[in-house]
């Protein structure tokens, strides 16, 4: 019965997955699995295991006299003597800009020994970062995207430095501002892409897709160019643009597209008369395709 190479854990021969925390057995891969995301890892002193594939969480091992800090309604459970401490995570200052920027007033700290678990309320993957391994360093991430992190991060808001970016952007003027020095776990929807940026190189992201990027990156926004593609290439009027030097965090799922495509599905499948309801739903589809590409209008999550 060969041993689990994640959790330890016993499992029958001919088995080719964990049966206690999904991770693969005698060399096989996840269909689909990023290589890039590590199955085990530590944050501080204490240490993690990402447990699954397409909904992910994050099982922490805390020893006796560790902490993670972590954003409200992301637990899934304590065990053994593992305790929870609500608090503000900085500061009141610190907690009364979160509330005005429309995150949790408070932040919630797990101590142990004991172990705990993170899961975001929807599909995706949970990532590492390392937060201040060069001087000054910081990453601004999208609203939600924190799932925890060591006691050295903190944890606020920055103001989008770009107008344009916050009023078309999809992603609103809120950004989310890890900064401090230890390592953070984020989720983004779907699986995740991990890009370098050269000095000066540029990339155009579809809105909403940008989960985090470190505080090098320019950032702001760009019409889409020709008439024809921004009416008909389904893509939205805008792109995204962010220059390097910089590392990005993009992800294959924006959660509101999603929910805007259920949306739409359930509008016109509820709507009365057959007929007109499928001509009027496929009309809304392609002006809905027109105007947002294919998503929520904004087209990007709100950050």
């Amino acid at each position: 019965m060969p041993n689990c190479p994640a959790c330890q854990a016993a499992n029958p021969s001919e088995s080719r997955f964990c049966a206690q925390c999904g991770a693969p057995l005698n060399g096989q891969a996840a269909a689909g699995a990023s290589p890039q995301v590590p199955a085990t890892g530590r944050l501080g002193n204490a240490s993690y295991r990402i447990s699954g594939y397409e909904m992910q969480a994050a099982v922490v091992s805390l020893p006796a006299g560790e902490a993670v800090q972590a954003e409200p309604g992301v637990l899934l459970y304590m065990r053994g003597q593992a305790s929870m401490q609500t608090g503000t995570g900085g500061g009141m200052m610190a907690g009364i800009k979160r509330a005005l920027a429309g995150d949790s007033f408070f932040l919630s700290e797990f101590s142990g020994p004991g172990e705990v678990a993170f899961a975001a309320p929807y599909p995706g993957t949970i990532h590492p970062v390392a937060i201040g391994e060069d001087p000054g360093q910081t990453w601004l991430c999208q609203r939600h995207s924190f799932l925890c992190c060591t006691p050295g991060v903190s944890v606020s808001v920055a103001l989008s430095q770009k107008l344009g970016y916050g009023m078309f952007s999809g992603e609103g003027f809120i950004l989310q501002k890890l900064a401090g020095a230890g390592e953070a776990l984020l989720h983004a929807g779907g699986h995740f892409i991990r890009l370098e940026l050269a000095p000066g190189e540029q990339i155009r992201v579809d809105t909403g897709s940008v989960v985090a990027f470190d505080s090098r990156a320019g950032y702001t926004i760009e019409f889409v160019k020709g008439v024809k593609n921004a009416l008909f290439g389904g893509e939205g009027l805008f792109f995204i643009v962010l220059t390097g030097p910089a590392v990005v965090i993009l992800q294959s799922l924006s959660f509101d597209r999603l929910v805007s495509r259920i949306a739409a599905q359930a509008q016109m499948s509820a709507a009365p008369g057959a007929g007109t309801a499928v001509g009027m739903g496929a009309l809304g589809g392609i002006l809905g395709g027109m105007l947002g590409g294919g998503g929520s209008g904004g087209g990007g999550n709100s950050w």
